[in-house]
């Protein structure tokens, strides 16, 4: 794995900080936050709008390629007048060569920025070799990643496993099994309908009648405001948000919704009906609103109470954003998940999903009960181990947090700067965070005044802006973003 390594840093290409426009302190070739002094007052030289977006500036070649994008694809994104050609580290440009600072990093989807010279190999050699076999038969990079997502999390710490315990292999079982699928969506579907199984197996060992019972009532599922798991019916379900679900009722039934960090309502919330909970330990698409660890704990003991089965959706806060391997990592094991689910960085923008799941729980799951065409195929889990290799390699995460920690103290420096405009503390952790808005309509002005100054942010449900660059992103880059983030907001602060 660390050879794997190794080779990709080597291959590893990154922009020049000298063109990037920071304030840098230190030597050229010095990567550390530590060589970065903090600015003592925000800056306002981005002021000016230099990468338009008013109809007049597109060029008519430009309004060509858009003009058939909206002939013939279906309207359901809302995007602006860009049309990006190619990719380097963190940066993009669109067709007409302007460039920008992604600080969307895809959605929090290319871990390691565009154009990687690695991963680009994997893909030449693997695709050359074997792209698809379909799940009818076994293929050599499936249980190699399989094995570094458990290996990875026994040591690290998640799903059971306190940092750096391991449980001893006994009778042919590693202490968790692994599904692959091809998508965030797709690995929440795949962990609701193991949980389902679950609640109805434990109603029959209760009631000492079969599983397939009319009377069974363990069916609930118990999900939380501003989380977001997905668009297909089921991920839907449990994504309660009335501007995704209300064209598309009636949703599956049996659905609670609680609030986050609302200990006292656990025990209504939560009861003998219910077969799932599912939770993001950091809510990322709902506004980077952090699950306490009291909390999770506390959630974790009323699933044990009633036989629940407790899901953590990780497809955006999990593969080391928050600087560990889950965001849940760092939680006493007494508030780990039965269940996590993972995607976004693993093939660093290659579809992939992951359901990680502990050994009693995967136990009832046999041939037939869930499957896929696509999912795991050895493109997907080849780039997966190369992308996972790398991100968990200790240099690799040691420069995540230096960056983080660079990333925070500007951010805090945002929040004294604009009290008028900004809430008082800043969202999240790692390189997962969110800027909370006084006012809800200044976020989307916010990433729109960015993105023309050539830096892509993101909002955050309806009252934060999301920053979740890519995790090799520099201190030079985060410099460079957070100074144009500081002239927009000197822009609202003067209105």
């Amino acid at each position: 794995m660390r050879a794997v390594t190794r080779q990709a840093r080597r291959t590893l290409v990154r922009p020049a900080r000298h063109a990037l426009g920071v304030r840098y302190m230190g030597s050229e070739s010095a990567s550390s936050s530590s060589s970065f002094a903090l600015p003592t007052e925000p800056s306002k030289r981005y002021t000016e709008i230099t990468h338009p977006e008013d109809p007049a500036s597109v060029p008519p070649a430009v309004k060509e390629l858009l003009d058939r994008s909206n002939a013939y694809i279906l309207p359901v994104y809302a995007r602006p007048p860009i049309v990006m050609a190619k990719g380097r580290g963190s940066y993009v440009w669109d067709v007409q060569g302007r460039q920008y600072l992604d600080f969307s990093s895809g959605i929090a989807v290319n871990a390691l920025g565009h154009g990687d010279e690695g991963l680009v190999e994997v893909m030449r050699t693997t695709a050359s070799s074997l792209l698809h076999t379909s799940n009818v038969y076994h293929h050599e990079h499936a249980g190699k990643l399989a094995e570094l997502l458990i290996t990875l999390t026994q040591s690290e710490g998640g799903l059971g496993w306190a940092p750096g315990s391991s449980r001893p292999v006994a009778n042919g079982t590693s202490g968790a099994k692994v599904f692959f699928a091809n998508s965030g969506t797709e690995a929440n579907e795949g962990a609701l309908k193991v949980a389902r199984k679950i609640g109805k197996e434990r109603w029959a060992k209760a009631t000492g009648k079969p599983w397939d019972d009319p009377a069974c009532d363990k069916i609930e599922i118990v999900c939380f405001e501003r989380g977001f798991h997905g668009r297909s019916m089921g991920a839907l379900s449990v994504t309660s948000n009335p501007k995704y679900q209300k064209p598309f009722l009636p949703l599956i039934p049996g659905v609670k919704v609680g609030q986050l960090n609302d200990t006292a309502a656990l025990a209504g919330l939560v009861g003998e009906k219910t077969c799932a909970v599912i939770v993001e330990p950091i809510q990322g698409e709902g506004g980077i609103n952090a699950a306490d660890v009291e909390w999770l704990r506390a959630l974790r003991k009323r699933c044990d109470e009633v036989g629940a089965v407790l899901i953590f959706d990780e497809i955006q806060c999990g593969l080391y954003r928050t600087g560990n391997l889950w965001a849940h990592s760092t939680v006493p094991a007494d508030g780990h998940p039965d269940i996590v689910t993972t995607a976004k960085p693993l093939a660093n923008g290659y579809p992939i999903g992951a359901v990680l799941m502990r050994d009693n729980i995967a136990e009832v799951m046999t041939a037939g009960t869930h499957g896929t065409t696509f999912g795991g195929s050895p493109l997907a889990c080849a780039l997966g181990y190369h992308v996972l290799s790398r991100l968990s390699d200790k240099a690799f995460v040691a420069s995540i947090k230096e960056t983080s920690d660079y990333l925070e103290k500007r951010l805090s420096l945002l929040t004294q700067w604009f009290p008028k405009i900004l809430e008082g503390k800043v969202r999240g952790r790692g390189l997962i965070r969110g800027l909370g808005f006084k006012n809800t309509t200044h976020p989307g002005r916010v990433v729109e005044m960015a993105r023309e100054r050539g830096v892509l942010l993101l909002t955050a449900g309806s009252d934060a802006v999301r920053i979740v660059p890519s995790l090799n992103i520099g201190a030079g880059e985060v410099g460079h973003a957070m100074d144009v983030v500081e002239s927009c907001l000197s822009i609202l602060d003067s209105e």
